[in-house]
């Protein structure tokens, strides 16, 4: 194999592939990328068994051939050499090593076979559909920080998307729960989609696809059957297992009776937040909410080191209530929010309570409260 491309070409290449690469590996072959020189293009591919990226970079093709070579020592390398730089890799004529060389710089990496590499087979796709990037993602980014992080409801670990009737139309929603808050998102089902089975999107997957969705107004064509995706996005190809677990009925955590409503500014009301947290504890993180008629008053008692109340002007007309969330997660909803206020819908203090965004219809979240 021998190719001649741009630094910046295959950086970007690179950038794409090698963060599926684990840093540590009991199977060597899975710290390597592939690279495959053929026509007028150099396709890199890389996997963990349960995501593989692949893309396709333009290049001058000398030699066709294809090996693999550790990816992060090969990313780092073209990291550092010089911007505008070509850089040309070739491989030894018995294969066991490569040479990526720019100007006066010159590297050997040992390489392992191409045909030891794992080939992620994705088998036939039962549903395929197009959507914007912004439109995947807005349903990605609203929902991922309620992903659950507990190994043991394993289920939880990733995005639930499913196609459902709602409001007279098909809408394709992503929701994401870790038993404590809950994200939902949805907008008008592509074509195609209709029939397509609810998939839970693991949690490595999505924050692939959230830095490969930056790029506005490109098109994305979505394939799925009840046990793999593939998103097609310009030159990348991101294919991956789903979790094989049952998403929890989430229509049944969505209060819908909740009648005191509270609106306050969107900005105001985070930075109060995160000011009177600064106190709390690490473990506990709780704030308690004073919602009585034209205001709020955050209080945080913390037995170690003090207590902190901060009062803000709110629109609020029900009658008072004392309830108590989790700092954290008052952020992380506040950060979601596009509109200039935050709107909540509460119960009491034990029940569930709706944040909704004065700027999206289309998002909704659910807070749980905690005792204070």
């Amino acid at each position: 194999m021998r190719v001649i491309l741009e630094r910046s070409t295959l950086l970007k290449s690179l950038n794409h592939v090698h963060r599926v690469v684990e840093r540590r590996n009991t199977i060597p072959i899975l710290s390597n990328v592939l690279l495959n020189a053929d026509g007028a293009s150099l396709q890199l591919k890389a996997t963990d068994l349960d995501l593989e990226v692949t893309e396709a970079a333009g290049a001058t093709v000398e030699q066709a051939g294809a090996t693999t070579v550790p990816a992060h020592l090969l990313y780092d390398i073209v990291r550092k050499l010089p911007d505008g730089a070509e850089v040309m890799l070739k491989t030894d004529e018995d294969g066991n090593a490569m040479s990526v060389v720019a100007g006066r710089s010159s590297f050997r990496l040992q390489c392992l076979p191409q045909s030891d590499f794992p080939e992620l087979s994705a088998g036939s796709f039962s549903h395929i559909f197009r959507l914007d990037s912004s439109d995947l993602k807005g349903l990605i980014e609203k929902t991922q920080f309620a992903i659950s992080t507990e190994e043991t409801r394993y289920y939880l670990n990733g995005i639930f998307l499913h196609a459902i009737e709602a409001e007279g139309g098909l809408k394709l929603r992503s929701v994401a729960t870790d038993g404590h808050r809950l994200a939902r998102a949805e907008m008008e089902a592509p074509a195609g989609s209709e029939g397509m089975p609810g998939i839970i999107i693991p949690r490595k997957t999505v924050g692939e696809l959230q830095k490969l969705v930056d790029a506005p107004d490109v098109a994305i064509s979505v394939e799925l059957s009840d046990t793999k995706i593939r998103f097609t996005i310009g030159s990348v190809i991101l294919t991956s297992k789903l979790i094989d677990g049952t998403f929890p009925d989430y229509q049944r955590v969505i209060p819908t009776g909740n009648d005191k409503k509270l609106v306050i500014d969107r900005q105001t009301f985070a930075s109060a937040v995160d000011r009177v947290s600064t106190i709390s504890s690490e473990r506990g993180r709780a704030v308690k909410l004073s919602i009585a008629e034209g205001q709020v008053t955050l209080t945080v008692n913390n037995p170690d080191s003090g207590s902190a109340t901060e009062e803000l002007a709110a629109d609020y007309s029900s009658e008072p209530i004392d309830i108590g969330f989790n700092a954290r997660y008052l952020l992380d909803v506040a950060a979601q929010l596009s509109g200039t206020e935050a709107r909540f819908l509460l119960a009491d203090a034990g029940s569930p309570t709706l944040v909704q965004d004065e700027g999206d219809e289309n998002t909704l979240y659910v807070l749980m409260p905690m005792r204070v």
